[in-house]
């Protein structure tokens, strides 16, 4: 029987990339207000999905399919990873 689950699929850029929208976070904001513990910022961006599958490697499996497929990330700039969220049994 399907489960529903959420997944995020989380997206920044390469380790070794420039992040100029976390270093303006990191100047403009962090560091002006006092916060000078907080060492780097790096920005990127979730998408959350919902989604029905079998068992949580086949929910995975499903989304980073589509993640290649879809080209919804840059490989030449980008890192990604998938992560199961949450798992709910049909009711």
């Amino acid at each position: 029987m399907p489960q529903k689950y959420t997944v995020e699929i989380i997206i920044e850029n390469k380790p070794a990339a420039r992040d100029p929208e976390g270093e303006t976070v990191m100047r403009d904001l962090v560091h002006k207000s006092g916060y000078t513990n907080i060492k780097s910022v790096r920005t990127g961006k979730i998408l959350r999905l919902n989604l029905e599958a079998s068992s949580e490697a086949e929910a995975k499996d499903t989304v980073i399919r589509m993640v290649n497929e879809l080209r919804i990330y840059n490989p030449v700039a980008h890192i990604y990873r998938v992560e199961i969220k949450d798992k709910r049994g049909e009711s």
